[in-house]
């Protein structure tokens, strides 16, 4: 799946430039409106040297588990199948024909279980920014705005008007401001991320709402992943 990041006949802006307070108040409050929704539908897309991956399936933001189906492009099908992932695990099965769409009943069996790859899988990366897009309370506003988050344009994505808007540095790694970049509506809902990967030429996209939302019904019991 190809993402396209570009802007129409809507865009408009000379950014980047600081956020204004009300900006910076959307900005905060975008991964609390994730979690007040209580889950996404998500198509992730995930860069790769061998070929991309697509992530299409949801985000239940109170649980903090995803779910979905996964296709590689330009590349074999060995990562071919259905996946569902916490902080903590990572479960896979394996479909050497996987539809377009997960069931919305995982697969009685078949499941394996591995711990999340903390550096070196792109996938594993992307799964960890999609669940980390929720939160249970707001955003600090005013210090968004002192570690750097700025205002870059305005889009349209999927007939929606948006402000693009990048965040602030990671506290324990400073010159990192603008690594990610948020598409976020006049209610301060996230429509679109895309993340800078270590390692990756191109960035991670997370785009929501690209299909219904289905709520993550947990998948059976696992074998460990051989």
């Amino acid at each position: 799946m190809v993402v396209l990041l570009l802007a129409d006949d809507d865009s408009g802006g000379d950014g980047p430039r600081r956020l204004t307070s009300e900006e910076a108040s959307r900005l905060a409050m975008a991964r609390f409106r994730n979690y007040e929704a209580r889950g996404r539908a998500v198509t992730i897309t995930v860069p790769g040297a061998a070929g991309e991956l697509t992530v299409t399936g949801a985000v239940d933001y109170r649980r903090k588990v995803g779910y979905g189906v996964v296709h590689g492009t330009g590349r074999n099908r060995s990562s071919d199948g259905l996946i569902q992932w916490t902080p903590s695990a990572v479960r896979v099965h394996p479909m050497a024909d996987a539809p377009a769409h997960a069931p919305a009943s995982p697969p009685r069996s078949g499941w394996h279980d591995r711990p999340p790859l903390a550096a070196g899988s792109a996938l594993d990366t992307a799964l960890s920014i999609a669940l980390g897009l929720g939160g249970d309370r707001p955003d600090n506003a005013e210090l968004l705005s002192q570690n750097g988050a700025a205002w870059w344009g305005r889009e349209r994505v999927a007939g929606k008007r948006v402000d693009v808007m990048t965040g602030p540095s990671s506290p324990d790694r400073s010159g990192t401001a603008g690594n990610v970049r948020y598409w976020i509506d006049s209610d301060g809902a996230m429509h679109r991320v895309r993340v800078t990967v270590e390692s990756q030429p191109e960035p991670v996209v997370i785009d929501f709402d690209t299909h219904p939302y289905v709520p993550v019904k947990p998948a059976p019991t696992a074998a460990p992943a051989r």
